[in-house]
């Protein structure tokens, strides 16, 4: 008898529910329709029982279907001219199908969007991308600490879609050189959230902590304390950084990120004012924002891809210098673009952007090589 594995999501995405925002509605994404959802659908337009909200682009078909479509997929859900799926109905902001058939009628893109989810032998772990207007919101929550929890209410043992470590795969890698047990990586994972979850502390302060803690940690030799024990005994205090005073390093970092983003997604760059902005808008408010931010931190943290798919822990914590590079940068473009200083909206905007670029944009394989250039470091 197979052996139901456990879930894990973060406290703040714990009870996460769609609140119809149409986000993922209306993205102009290409959504794939695995093949006994395509027969449901077309059955059911055929029976009267689901119609399109919108026309399509091009002919009257809701569905794409020919050749070299994305997965081997027989189809694609067709979109308007504006980018809506035909599915979606802007006034209630429900996707009929979702609201005629049910959840389980919906492509695994739409039934999957915004978890992001890590599986492997210790069980399934899932995040959100914050390009999501509700997840984002759940970054501000102030009713709940940010910790790791077991059976969230929000996501039910099933099949989540995301990055699949087989049972014979390797282990995150500790350095180049050396791989880490799953007990050892668990608690470096529970640590990155601990460290983050002290929102008084700056998100700079909170990435050198996890620097140093890292760097640490690939002191450790086999043969006396576990890796698990070693994290436990990591120094309790916090490095304290300054806050960024320029934006160059993060424009540096995000020229790094958009390079991991194919040709044909990559958008046109547009960095005219950002140093201003930042120096005008974001860096003088930045300090009030200290909690969200280290909850996204938090969030990059868990369910991290870069840990199977980089080279070891430095390469983590360049990745979570990586996002909060890009919400400087998003958080200046929101204030140049508002001329306005930051607040909760614009920087709901930034996380948003941020995590659009990081999870829909750039290829993870190609950022964790690039962070993964830290090692050497």
């Amino acid at each position: 008898m197979e052996v139901e594995l456990p879930v894990y999501s973060l406290s703040i995405h714990a009870d996460y529910k769609c609140r119809h925002s149409g986000a993922c509605c209306s993205t102009d994404w290409d959504v794939a329709v695995e093949l006994p959802v395509f027969r449901n659908l077309g059955a059911a337009l055929d029976g009267g029982r689901l119609r399109a909200a919108n026309p399509p682009e091009q002919g009257d078909a809701p569905f794409i279907t020919g050749e070299d479509l994305p997965g081997d997929a027989p189809a694609m859900l067709a979109r308007t001219a504006d980018g809506h799926c035909v599915f979606f109905h802007g006034g209630s902001r429900l996707c009929v199908v979702h609201r005629d058939l049910g959840e389980t009628a919906l492509p695994s893109t739409c039934r999957h969007f915004p978890r992001v989810a890590v599986c492997d032998v210790r069980g399934t772990f899932i995040s959100l991308t914050h390009y999501c207007p509700t997840a984002a919101s759940m970054l501000f929550r102030e009713d709940v600490p940010v910790e790791v929890v077991a059976s969230p209410a929000a996501f039910p043992p099933r099949d989540y879609e995301g990055l699949q470590v087989h049972a014979d795969s390797w282990p995150p890698l500790l350095h180049p050189r050396m791989l880490m047990d799953l007990d050892g990586y668990s608690a470096w994972e529970r640590h990155m959230v601990a460290r983050c979850a002290n929102l008084a502390a700056a998100p700079e302060s909170v990435l050198a902590t996890l620097l140093r803690d890292a760097r640490t940690l690939r002191t450790f030799v086999p043969g006396g304390p576990t890796l698990s024990q070693s994290v436990h005994t990591l120094p309790a205090d916090v490095v304290e950084a300054p806050a960024h005073g320029s934006l160059d390093a993060s424009l540096r970092m995000h020229v790094e990120v958009m390079a991991a983003v194919p040709d044909d997604l990559r958008p046109v760059a547009d960095e005219h004012g950002l140093a201003g902005a930042y120096a005008q808008h974001v860096a003088p408010r930045w300090r009030s924002w200290h909690a969200p931010l280290n909850r996204y931190l938090a969030a990059k943290a868990f369910a991290n891809w870069t840990a199977y798919q980089g080279r070891g822990l430095l390469s983590i914590v360049r990745g979570l210098e990586a996002a909060l590079a890009l919400v400087r940068v998003e958080a200046s473009r929101q204030c140049r673009d508002a001329a306005r200083p930051l607040d909760a909206a614009l920087l709901l905007e930034a996380f948003r952007s941020a995590d659009f670029a990081l999870n829909h944009l750039a290829v993870g394989e190609d950022l964790a090589a690039g962070w993964s250039a830290a090692e050497k470091a």
